[in-house]
């Protein structure tokens, strides 16, 4: 059976061990709830990747807004561009 349709032995029982109790309205189901299992995990590393870029980015004020908040309050700390 293997080789008439060109797999081999392992990747039979690999797949028997997985799919041999079930119907196949259930192997059906099975495969989407696997396809939209990696559809979410891929969002979540996208989500992840953006949050992590957005922590990296340093905003630099414009000349005089952040010394005009600490004014009163101490020194300037922030390198003002301009």
């Amino acid at each position: 059976m293997c080789r008439k349709h060109g797999i081999s032995e392992a990747a039979f029982y690999k797949w028997k061990a997985k799919f041999g109790g079930l119907e196949v309205s259930d192997a059906k189901r099975l495969k989407a709830l696997e396809d939209e299992n990696g559809k979410l995990k891929k969002l979540l590393a996208e989500a992840i990747l953006d949050i992590a870029v957005l922590k990296d980015i340093t905003v630099i004020p414009e000349k005089g807004d952040a010394c005009r908040q600490t004014a009163g309050r101490g020194s300037c700390t922030v390198r003002c561009m301009g």
